[in-house]
C-alpha cells in the first residue's frame, strides 16, 4: 500500500464522508437521514481492505463548514483532490475509492423511498468530481465556526 501523509488521509476521508452527507442532505428527513447514514456506512464497510484503510486512517472526519454552496464546493474540491492524490500514488486504490464513493452515494440515495431529483443532481456532481471534473480550486480555508456545517 502506498504511503500517505496525514493531510492526504484527511482529504481522502473527509471528502468520502462529505459526499454521502451531501446526498443525504439533498433530500432531508429525520428517519430518512438515519436510514441513509446506515446505507452509507454499509457501503464503506463493504469496500476493499485498501479503501477501508484509507477511510479509517486518522480518526473521525471533519465536516466542512459554511453555507450549502460552500459546503458543496469544499466536498467536490476534496473529492477531486483525493482522486489526484490516489491516482498519483496507487491507480488501483483510486479506482476502488471511486467505486466505493459512487456505490455509497447510490446506496444513500436509495435508502429512503427511492432517488429524489435533488439526490440525483448531487450524485452527478460527485461523479464529475471523482472523474476529475471538480473545480480544482483547492481546499477552502476553514470557517471560523460561526456558520452551519452539514452535520
Amino acid at each position: 500500500m502506498a504511503e500517505y501523509t496525514d493531510t492526504e488521509h484527511e482529504t481522502i476521508r473527509n471528502s468520502a464522508f462529505g459526499a454521502i452527507a451531501l446526498v443525504s442532505k439533498a433530500d432531508p428527513g429525520f428517519f430518512a437521514t438515519f436510514k441513509e447514514s446506515m446505507a452509507g456506512s454499509r457501503a464503506f464497510t463493504a469496500a476493499p481492505p485498501a479503501v477501508q484503510e484509507l477511510l479509517k486512517s486518522g480518526g473521525f472526519p471533519s465536516p466542512p463548514r459554511g453555507d450549502a454552496a460552500e459546503v458543496e464546493r469544499q466536498v467536490m474540491d476534496g473529492l477531486s483532490q483525493a482522486m489526484s492524490i490516489l491516482n498519483a500514488k496507487d491507480a488501483s486504490a483510486a479506482q476502488g475509492y471511486r467505486e466505493v464513493i459512487e456505490a455509497a452515494a447510490d446506496a444513500v440515495a436509495n435508502a429512503a423511498g427511492g432517488v429524489a431529483d435533488s439526490e440525483k443532481a448531487v450524485i452527478d456532481k460527485i461523479r464529475s468530481a471523482l472523474a476529475g471534473g471538480g473545480s480544482g480550486a483547492g481546499p477552502a480555508a476553514p470557517a471560523d465556526g460561526t456558520q452551519d456545517s452539514i452535520v
